[in-house]
């Protein structure tokens, strides 16, 4: 079964045989105990074009030291990697093949590099000799199976689970007095496909950004710009026709289309990017994924005039679909909460019967959900959806108005997208309360919603004029989606009031939250003609 281990390291080049000076003048560090050596041997692994190695993930074999086995390593952040470890096996183990299937999808993970290391560990500890972390001095051998080689030598420094990430930075300073250069590459692999001469990354997919986390390294752009990386990481030139603005840099791009296709490849990054989260169940992943789905699609209605939508329809289909299934249980999760933090905050004396248990039953996770899911992301669907997405943007079906300055068409699809809102909020706020009104602010939702996604999309041309739109709609959508909230949540409320009274227990406090959400929900409506009126002082000009 596979095990997770987080990894927070920094690398520096070293010469051959260099020595150290006394670690005790770092803070903290009160010694320096030997480690020992070991030999460590790994065969890592990825497909012909180095999807995994682009992206900054590594897959490897490895055996000698402490930790033999399948390594499947994933950035988090500056410094920090997820290490997934599987037993020893002569072929991928499945978990982490399933990790790496939406970079990976049809193609053979096969070996692409050797690594020998002999390794010298020094741990170093504070004065109830507790280890803070360790020093690492590797002499390295690369070998690729075509038999080029190359040598170095480089430390790792590696804090300790539970040290301060302080430690790191005062150990830079001091690793850096010493001589040493950080690395100029991000991982062993990075650096052997570059000196072995593997030549640079030929990738024609998507390269996502970090799996999850805060502080993300650049990405490398798919749409029209794909194998713009070299399997270090490192930036290549983008040759781009007609502009100089890359898609997704937020630089301005040289026509309408480049901007929409910069915003759709964004999404596609994010959504291979979180594929292995939502399969390891981290917390947000399932919603930041179906917010990435629903920015594609929204992207794709609001700016049909510049794509064929004889080619885009069917994909706003699929991504109706994936946003779906992803929402499944993370609606329940939503609505599970809410009720929770409902009972919760009321006085002991107001939870009249079981409740609380009652609540509990109701929210168990359903049987299978997580397969559930798992399935969705293993499915020949879901797949063919990543490698559409790619083909569109790789050669996306231009029409004419898509080859137009940003400044000319983009305003045109926000404008058509403020007037569909304007015409929803305008029936919704005439409509008397009751469910009548309530779908009629949920339809209203929407359009904000698609109204944001297409200020989104416009932002880096657009400028401050897109940013005010995107600003309003999400104050906007925000009250409506907490209206929505409430409307659902009432609904279960009746559900579990009706169980509880056809068990014979009171329905007393059911009826209790019932009234709270009303009073949300009229609150709600009460806001919104004031934030219409400010959302219309910010239309786009001409709406």
């Amino acid at each position: 079964m596979a095990r997770t281990v987080r990894e927070t390291e920094r690398k520096y080049d070293a010469a051959d045989g260099v020595r150290l000076p006394d670690p005790a003048a770092v803070a903290g560090v009160a010694a320096a105990q030997p480690g020992g050596v070991t030999a460590l041997d790994a065969r890592y692994y990825d497909t012909g074009d180095h999807r995994l190695a682009a992206d900054g993930l590594t897959l490897r074999r490895r055996t000698g030291g402490p930790d033999p086995g399948w390594h499947l390593k994933l950035p988090v952040g500056p410094d920090v990697r997820d290490e997934i470890r599987a037993p020893l096996a002569d072929t991928v183990p499945p978990e982490l093949a399933a990790l790496v299937r939406s970079r990976v999808r049809g193609a053979a993970l096969v070996p692409v590099m050797r690594l020998r290391t002999r390794r010298e560990v020094t741990v170093l500890t504070d004065t109830a000799g507790t280890p803070l972390a360790e020093l690492a001095y590797d002499e390295v051998r690369a070998e690729r199976p075509d038999g080029a080689h190359a040598s170095w030598h480089e430390v790792e420094a590696e804090l300790a689970p539970g040290a301060a990430p302080e430690l790191l930075d005062a150990l830079d300073t001091w690793l850096r007095a010493a001589g040493l250069t950080p690395g100029a590459y991000p991982s062993k692999l990075a650096r052997a496909l570059v000196v072995t001469g593997s030549g640079e990354a030929h990738r024609d997919g998507p390269e996502a950004c970090r799996e999850e986390g805060p502080g993300r390294r650049e990405a490398p752009r798919t749409p029209r710009e794909a194998s713009r990386k070299d399997p270090a990481g490192r930036r290549k030139k983008p040759a781009r026709k007609g502009g100089s603005g890359r898609p997704g840099s937020g630089a301005p791009a040289a026509t309408a289309g480049d901007t929409v296709l910069a915003y759709l490849g964004d999404q596609l990054r994010a959504i291979v990017a979180l594929d292995p989260a939502v399969r390891r169940e981290l917390p947000d992943a399932v919603h930041r994924m179906r917010v990435a789905t629903r920015r594609a699609r929204g992207a794709l209605r609001s700016y049909r005039r510049l794509l064929d939508r004889s080619v885009t329809d069917p994909v706003v289909a699929e991504l109706s679909w994936l946003a779906g299934e992803l929402g499944v249980d993370r609606d329940r999760e939503v609505l599970t909460a809410r009720i929770g933090d409902g009972v919760a905050a009321l006085p002991r004396e107001l939870c009249a019967g079981p409740v609380r248990a009652r609540v509990r039953t109701w929210a168990r996770p359903r049987p299978g959900a997580a397969r559930r899911l798992t399935a969705v992301l293993d499915s020949h669907r879901y797949l063919t959806l990543l490698d559409t997405l790619e083909r569109l943007l790789a050669d996306p079906p231009l029409r004419p108005a898509a080859a137009r300055a940003p400044g000319e068409e983009l305003p045109r699809a926000l404008r058509k997208d403020f007037r569909r809102l304007s015409g929803r909020m305008r029936r919704a706020l005439e409509t008397p309360p009751g469910p009548e009104r309530d779908r009629a602010l949920h339809e209203a939702r929407k359009a904000a919603k698609r109204f944001r996604y297409g200020a989104e999309a416009a932002r880096p041309a657009l400028g401050r004029t897109a940013a005010r739109c995107v600003r309003r709609a999400t104050a906007l959508q925000d009250v409506l989606g907490e209206h929505h909230d409430t409307v659902v949540t009432r609904e279960t409320l009746r559900d579990l009031a009706d169980r509880a009274h056809a068990a014979g227990e009171s329905a007393f406090t059911h009826g209790l939250l019932h009234g709270r959400q009303e009073a949300l929900a009229a609150a709600c409506e009460e806001r919104l003609p004031r934030l219409w009126k400010k959302a219309r002082k910010k239309a786009p000009p001409g709406a």
